[in-house]
């Protein structure tokens, strides 16, 4: 049997969230090295703030400020900090009780020693030396019972915060995803059968989702299909290597029982609709791989277009 594939793959993108009166309050405070937390129905003050009261659920509104100075509560070590966190270099994640707040904060604690941490350890901010309104504007805590004179910094209302989200892993797929993905770099598109109710699948999946057996039959199939649904991208995002409008649409191999995504170029986007018959454009055989990336496109092959009933039970 072949050596199932994997493959290195990296998810990215900004993450931007509209803050709201509270969040708005306390990054705004943060870009002014101030610390704010909420004053619940209960007298409790929370921080970093709630924006609705954990007992009676009304909005809170009173906002106080609390020390950045406090006590860590519970901690873990971090011996091998990976992309994106805090540190650089071994580091504790902690819960952190702010003094004049009644929770606990989770930032980082620069101890320099895993032997320096203990719960009950006083710790402050560590402020970043240029505030933007972020949570991290606080560069971690570290060990210290009095607070460090942060200077002045410009404070702007913040009412948005953008974070990046980054993922990266490793994938590996199934034998039959392998098979899959090997046909490809070859310029075939190979489906599986399922010998109870002969439903096609492509890509493979190892078993039927309506029998529970496997799929276990290979078929090969056409590089030709139907549009099924469709939608029109009109807004552009980073990383877009076609410019709106254009259409992702699932197309129907002829052969399939399951459609599959991809983009629909050779027509203008208005022009697209349920049923348009297309072929796959492949990319330069130089440039295959092991990858649905070899199909560039499907474009309109100019037959006919199917008729509603040949795809209305795959839509």
């Amino acid at each position: 049997m072949a050596t199932a594939l994997s493959a290195p793959l990296n998810i990215g993108f900004d993450y931007t969230r509209s803050l709201g009166p509270v969040l708005s309050r306390f990054m705004t405070a943060l870009a002014g090295r101030r610390i704010l937390g909420s004053r619940g129905s209960d007298g409790r003050v929370h921080a970093p703030p709630l924006e609705y009261d954990p007992v009676t659920h009304a909005p809170l509104t009173e906002l106080v400020e609390v020390s950045p100075v406090g006590t860590v509560v519970t901690w873990t070590w971090l011996a091998h900090p990976v992309d994106g966190q805090p540190l650089t270099h071994p580091f504790a994640w902690a819960l952190i009780r702010l003094d004049g707040a009644d929770t606990a904060m989770l930032h980082a604690v620069d101890a320099g020693d895993k032997d320096r941490m203990r719960t009950g350890m006083r710790v402050r901010v560590r402020w970043a030396a240029e505030p933007v309104g972020h949570i991290r504007d606080i560069e971690c805590f570290e060990p210290g019972d009095t607070a460090v004179d942060p200077g002045n910094a410009a404070v702007s209302d913040v009412t948005s915060v953008t974070t990046p989200i980054h993922l990266s892993y490793t994938h590996m797929v199934s034998p039959e995803e392998t098979r899959y993905l090997r046909g490809l770099a070859e310029g075939r598109l190979l489906g599986q059968r399922c010998p109870v109710c002969g439903k096609v699948y492509i890509p493979p999946r190892g078993a039927c989702p309506a029998d529970g057996v496997p799929t276990t039959d290979e078929v090969e199939l056409p590089s030709t299909g139907t549009v099924t649904t469709f939608c029109v991208v009109n807004v552009p995002f980073a990383g877009q290597r076609v410019k709106p409008p254009y259409v992702a649409a699932q197309v129907l191999i002829d052969g399939a029982d399951i459609p599959l995504q991809h983009l629909i170029l050779g027509c203008p986007a208005d022009e697209v609709r349920m049923g348009m018959r297309v072929e796959a454009v492949w990319k330069p055989r130089a440039e295959w791989g092991t990858t649905p990336e070899n199909i560039d496109h499907f474009r309109p092959s100019g037959e006919p277009d199917a008729s509603y009933e040949s795809y209305a039970h795959h839509l």
